[in-house]
């Protein structure tokens, strides 16, 4: 039986880091399973995977390697230690529409979603007893100034041990600072079939391009909006004279469902991200 672990570097970009993480870890008897690294206007990123028989897994060791390295390094260092077996957890950010949330949460209480929403966040206090009903906590996190916000929502990410994070219509823009730390744990439903109608309004978009078959698309938050790798589409089509509401309402169904699906195919463990592309392996 094996230990796993995602470790996540981020700082300013310097000379060294991958080595200086990579050598602490093979002097920890870890074998890197996963790599990404990415540079961007300067700032480092890098999510590593990677795993230990029992016998060489020493988890205080690690950690307080991986703290001194960071202090050495001047970037942040941190380490989620995974539980072989254990039920991923996962919060649900949420603004004013309910349909995605209310699908995910009657998927969880029918047992059909094998996973386990540790918190909903919503940046609108009045979502709390909708939250309350399905019995899950809820946290209210004004988002009028990001940077601030995000600091909160990471702190409450980690203080639930969150696996996962599903944006269930979460109208707010997440930075590069706060997906790095998620790379591809990060799901999103968008109103459109990617890549047409981008940004928000995509429905409008649809009714005024005079399109015959809308839909939307659950995808990875990446660093670009609304260009994250897809995971999973729904369509239908436009009818002669269907209003913008009507669609807008058939739309909203439908993302629902396909968000549903995204987090399913997301728990299989079988989804593979390379160069922006989903697979399934």
């Amino acid at each position: 039986m094996k230990q796993f672990a995602t470790i996540t570097v981020i700082g300013r970009d310097k000379t060294g880091v991958i080595a200086r993480v990579t050598n602490f870890l093979f002097e920890q008897h870890a074998n890197i399973e996963a790599l990404e690294e990415q540079v961007t206007r300067g700032q480092f990123s890098m999510t590593l995977q990677a795993s230990w028989p029992k016998k060489n897994f020493q988890a205080e060791a690690i950690r307080a390697g991986l703290a001194g390295l960071a202090v050495q390094l001047g970037m942040e260092i941190k380490v989620r230690f995974t539980v072989p077996g254990r039920r991923q957890r996962f919060a649900i950010f949420v603004t004013k529409e309910p349909r995605c949330f209310e699908t995910i949460a009657k998927a969880v209480a029918a047992r059909s979603l094998k996973a386990d929403p540790a918190i909903v966040v919503g940046n609108h206090a009045s979502f709390e007893p909708l939250a309350r009903k399905f019995k899950l906590p809820f946290v209210y996190v004004p988002w009028e100034d990001r940077a601030k916000a995000e600091l909160n929502a990471l702190k409450i990410l980690d203080e639930h041990e969150i696996d996962f994070v599903v944006l269930a219509r979460f109208m707010k823009i997440l930075s590069p600072n706060f997906v790095w730390r998620y790379k591809n744990k990060i799901i999103n439903i968008h109103p459109s079939l990617l890549p047409s109608f981008p940004g928000p309004q995509a429905y409008r978009q649809a009714y005024e391009h005079g399109v015959k078959i809308a839909g939307c698309t659950a995808h990875f938050v990446n660093m670009h909006l609304d260009e994250g790798p897809i995971i999973a589409q729904g369509s239908f089509q436009l009818r002669p004279g269907m209003s913008l509401p009507l669609i807008i309402e058939t739309g909203q169904k439908l993302e629902a469902k396909v968000l549903l699906e995204a987090v399913k195919k997301y728990l299989t463990n079988r989804l593979d991200v390379y160069w922006g592309t989903v697979n399934e392996v």
